[in-house]
């Protein structure tokens, strides 16, 4: 039995840590935007969309960071189904407080180049990374497919709450928010005045069109029936619809090259969710073989780390599109991790132990990136040479 001298010790130590992790983390309350319910702008289910709103202070008051959650997408009514009694379709069932930390937290130390802006996070409940827009609703589901409306009501409501002013305004998003934040990043810049200098990045949302482990082009047809199905084709690049089919215009790869807005890639090149869904799937791994290698990476054998290696290879070759010739405006930060999402949480942004390329913190590579301190374009050493990296293991 421990001692009263050791049970004093261990509140001590408990006290201290829960302290650390509350000032690297704080919680924020959900606005429901009820008026834009009347404009069609809502969720699956038909109920209002929702933000999380800290407000900027100090010389950051009119400088705004507009950042849309990820949560996959649904590609047909039975899917969307599923969700749409979740918090992923409907804002009846999410959380009424957030956690913000990272490149969401308010005080310099943690968050040195955006902790005074205005920093807002958008809850996803549409299934189609805020692209959809289809006026009838489905008598027998009553589904609602109205993404791109989100995304409207949402940016005009933050103009009439002050960003009409912006100064400075990025578009930021993670997963398929990291996507929106790609497709939606040229019409982001037109709803701001000329004058306020306008950024996008994605954070883990470039999503390749690659072949599964048996060689099938699973996520492809998946895309196009995202597309089909939320009505998404007309929020897509018209430059990138001249050339290929909408769903193929979903892909990152396909229309990177015609965002003329300035961009900032962060994505780990063994993106988790990415060989968890597009690369083995459960429908290419029927045997369950690739299980505990998608769970935790140390645990892959040399034949599927060598799989791995090929898809970092085609994951760099789709980027070719992007780096537009060592443009300051493009910047990148692709690391080796076995990750998804690097922004939203301390311990990847900016931390003493935070992964690093050339030297550098994802926080202070997007603060050079975005200030014009410095340019940004850097790709990591392939798998396991990076030992800054927060490798993600799954339960």
């Amino acid at each position: 039995m421990m001692s009263e001298r050791g049970d004093r010790w261990l509140c001590i130590f408990l006290v201290c840590t829960l302290s650390l992790l509350c000032t690297e983390a704080y919680d924020v309350g959900l606005t429901f935007l009820n008026s834009a319910v009347a404009k069609g702008a809502v969720c699956l289910d038909g109920s209002a969309p929702a933000y999380h709103i800290d407000k900027g202070f100090g010389a950051g008051i009119d400088n705004w960071l507009v950042f849309f959650e990820g949560g996959g997408w649904c590609n047909n009514a039975t899917n969307c189904l599923t969700r749409r009694d979740t918090r992923l379709g409907s804002s009846k069932k999410m959380l009424t407080t957030e956690t913000f930390s990272g490149m969401f937290h308010n005080k310099a130390k943690y968050n040195p180049d955006f902790y005074d802006w205005n920093r807002i996070k958008v809850r996803y409940c549409d299934g189609a990374s805020f692209t959809g827009d289809v006026e009838a609703v489905d008598p027998n589901t009553k589904l609602y497919y109205r993404g791109a409306r989100i995304f409207r009501a949402v940016v005009d409501d933050l103009l009439a709450k002050g960003m009409k002013n912006a100064k400075n305004a990025i578009l930021a998003g993670c997963s398929a928010g990291g996507l929106t934040s790609i497709l939606q990043c040229d019409n982001f810049r037109s709803q701001l005045p000329a004058t306020t200098k306008v950024k996008c990045l994605s954070d883990a949302g470039f999503f390749i069109n690659a072949k599964t482990i048996i060689g099938q082009s699973h996520i492809e047809g998946f895309y196009a029936d995202v597309v089909r199905t939320h009505g998404s084709a007309k929020v897509l690049s018209p430059a990138c619809l001249a050339k290929m089919s909408p769903g193929l215009c979903f892909f990152p790869q396909n229309m990177v090259q015609f965002i003329k807005t300035p961009i900032f890639l962060i994505n780990a090149a063994y993106d988790s969710w990415q060989v968890k869904n597009i690369l083995a799937p459960g429908v290419a791994d029927r045997k369950g073989t690739w299980r505990e290698c998608k769970l935790d990476i140390t645990k892959c054998s040399s034949a599927q780390l060598n799989v791995l290696q090929g898809y970092r290879l085609e994951f760099l070759k789709a980027l070719n599109g992007f780096g537009n010739g060592n443009s300051p405006s493009r910047g990148m930060f692709i690391n080796s991790c076995y990750s998804h999402c690097q922004t939203g949480i301390q311990e990847t942004w900016l931390r003493n132990d935070s992964p690093l390329l050339g030297n550098t913190t994802i926080a202070k590579a997007v603060g050079d990136w975005y200030y014009e301190r410095n340019t940004f374009q850097k790709i990591d050493c392939a798998y396991p040479c990076d030992k800054t990296c927060h490798n993600r293991v799954f339960e």
